[in-house]
């Protein structure tokens, strides 16, 4: 009987619910909102509810296993740009957070030398688009400083503010870290979602302009210090990024990349093509179809000038095939108007998620650091032995895990 039902947690349309525990004396509620994941906790004693605080304005949180039904404590999982994976304990009646373990991070690691902001830039259509940066902490606002701004916006999935100890490497050579939140992931909920995907799907890409803009405007840095990145569905967001706006960064880097949409989306036989009608849109449908060429980056390369790129592709890839990157690279090689290095770097062992084993992964990502450093003319290559290039060190430039239900 509905009657009888008591409201414990209302709809709001700014939050998004994303978990639920429950335990004798409260429950724990996972909630998103202004795109930074929260933790509400309300007492059935009395009703009251309060979200716990944390200290860094940028983060990312998981649940952890709460098996024991009768205690004071929860845990969850917390990390940042700078605070390495940590396990705590929610002391509920104190409001306080008891740290049980965190992840040791080697080399002499100081957080107070780098900071983190949050910020926000705004959108064509007026929206807010939230933004997660970690920079040097005297990294100056006068538009010299490098940055990486990544990007993903798809399938509904956050881009998390994660820890990476490979990242520090690119902070110690002074190099700026962002990632735009743009629409069509789930920052924000189903609506972000939705305003990001079919036929609204240009506005992940104008989003990420405007964080480009944004960042570039309040001097966090410049056009020829800014590097773009995204992988996969990133991947799409860049190459579609570049077609509109070849002058908005020095150079980009471009993951297994989803480039050719309406030829992989006319093709039923692919694992993933049928599933994804409702992100993509279904080009055997005439309204569908004009929509994807407006920005299916294979298509729309066009004779004008680009800068410096790196596109990677994976022989044994099944959600992005190979051929994808591979006749992107061709056709952009044929049809661009400068000089500016195009590389194409094909691994003839990995799938979707690059190598596989620990080094490999972190020689892989080399490259991409290498490549990086390169373009924003940070390399130091005078370290490296006679006739050797210098080894880099992984970027931690990956974007958000995506599992075989995505691109």
């Amino acid at each position: 009987d509905p009657a009888r039902w008591t409201e414990l947690i209302a709809h709001r349309e700014d939050v998004m619910l994303e978990d639920v525990d429950v335990f004798a004396d409260f429950f724990v509620v996972h909630e998103r909102a202004e795109g930074l994941p929260r933790v509400r906790v309300t007492t059935f004693a009395d009703g009251a509810s309060h979200h716990i605080e944390f200290p860094e304005p940028a983060y990312d949180l998981e649940g952890e296993t709460n098996a024991e039904f009768v205690t004071p404590f929860f845990r969850l999982r917390y990390q940042s740009f700078l605070t390495p994976p940590s396990v705590f304990d929610y002391d509920v009646a104190a409001r306080r957070l008891v740290l049980r373990k965190q992840t040791e991070v080697l080399g002499g690691y100081d957080p107070a030398r780098y900071r983190i902001e949050r910020l926000f830039a705004t959108a064509p259509d007026g929206v807010r688009v939230p933004v997660s940066l970690v920079a040097p902490k005297d990294a100056p606002r006068d538009g010299t400083t490098p940055l990486v701004l990544a990007g993903y916006g798809a399938y509904g999935i956050p881009y998390p503010v994660t820890f990476s100890s490979n990242r520090l490497s690119l902070l110690e050579r002074g190099v700026a870290f962002a990632i735009a939140h743009v629409r069509g992931g789930g920052e924000l909920g189903k609506r972000w979602h939705d305003q990001g995907r079919m036929l609204a799907k240009r506005t992940t890409f104008t989003d990420f302009i405007a964080v480009a803009e944004h960042l570039i405007a309040e001097g966090y840095t410049a056009r020829d210090r800014l590097v773009i990145e995204g992988g996969s569905a990133g991947g799409l967001l860049v190459a579609a990024v570049l077609n509109e706006r070849p002058d908005l960064c020095r150079a980009a880097v471009l993951r297994v990349p989803f480039v050719d949409v309406i030829n992989t989306m006319l093709d039923e036989s692919l694992p993933l093509t049928v599933g994804e009608f409702e992100e993509w849109g279904n080009p055997k449908i005439r309204e569908h179809y004009v929509y994807l060429r407006t920005y299916c980056p294979y298509t729309n390369l066009r004779p004008q000038r680009y800068p410096a790129m790196l596109v990677k592709a994976s022989l044994n890839d099944s959600q992005v095939m190979y051929w994808e990157p591979v006749k992107y690279v061709a056709k952009l090689r044929a049809t661009k108007a400068d000089d500016h290095p195009l590389l194409l770097k094909i691994d003839m062992d990995a799938g979707h998620g690059g190598p596989s084993g620990r080094y490999d992964a972190l020689r892989d990502l080399a490259f991409d650091y290498a490549f990086i450093l390169v373009q924003l003319g940070r390399a130091d290559l005078s370290a490296a032995p006679a006739g050797r290039p210098a080894a880099p060190v992984d970027p931690g430039l990956a974007g958000p895990a995506v599992g075989a239900s995505g691109r």
